[in-house]
């Protein structure tokens, strides 16, 4: 299917003003897919394989920022560590060591997300609230990454108000790492993220984007409005 960019644009004015981030969701998609909304200006887009990601990348322009948004596994992390824009999926401390290691060899510092499992399904990747603790703990050994924010995907239901739960539960720990939740005793609060101050939450998807737009994301991953179904 080609590119519905009657959709990107109506997409694009929605957001226009909000400070919303649109990752264009490419995986599985033709670079020539990602060629028409790059001439349109859009230059954010969301890969889930490391391979497929590898490829598009030395075919296309360099100035695309690419974000890795699948689940991540260690033994890869170095085939994009070179030029990745921004890894969505930071779900272990294993992970995240592994992320500075590779990000050491190339001499930079990569940006991630540290994704909570804010979903019912078990089969989704993330951090549990005990977990997410003892990341932000070592947090400060890892001189070769930079948390930039949280990522979160919500269940694949039609209860748009579990969504809505979901979302909200994910925007009050990004709060709390923020140090700017509301009404939290001090014993509750923990360290803030070293390096830089957490400015990106990404949740939302096709199906429930302005939910998560409402609960605080302003980072979405948009695919199939974008691109159609995957067959």
């Amino acid at each position: 299917m080609a590119v519905n960019i009657e959709a990107y644009k109506n997409i694009q004015q929605e957001l226009a003003g909000k400070n919303i981030v649109l990752v264009a969701v490419s995986k599985t998609r033709p670079v020539s897919d990602i060629q028409v909304l790059y001439d349109l200006g859009h230059r954010d887009f969301g890969e889930n394989y490391v391979q497929e990601l590898v490829e598009k990348q030395k075919q296309l322009p360099a100035d695309i920022r690419w974000h890795f948004i699948g689940h991540l596994q260690r033994n890869k992390v170095k085939e994009i560590a070179s030029f990745v824009h921004l890894i969505h999926g930071a779900d272990s401390l294993k992970l995240l060591s592994e992320i500075n290691k590779q990000a050491l060899k190339c001499n930079r510092v990569i940006p991630v997300l540290l994704q909570m499992h804010i979903a019912r399904e078990e089969t989704k990747f993330g951090l549990d609230e005990a977990e997410l603790k003892e990341v932000v703990s070592h947090l400060p050994e890892l001189n070769h990454i930079a948390v930039k924010g949280m990522m979160g995907m919500a269940s694949f239901t039609g209860n748009r108000d579990l969504i809505r739960q979901e979302f909200a539960y994910l925007k009050a720990w990004y709060d709390r790492l923020s140090l700017t939740g509301k009404g939290k005793e001090p014993e509750d609060c923990l360290p803030s993220v070293p390096h830089l101050p957490l400015s990106m939450l990404s949740m939302g998807m096709s199906s429930d984007y302005p939910i998560a737009i409402a609960e605080g994301s302003n980072m979405v991953r948009i695919g199939s409005l974008l691109f159609g179904a995957r067959a």
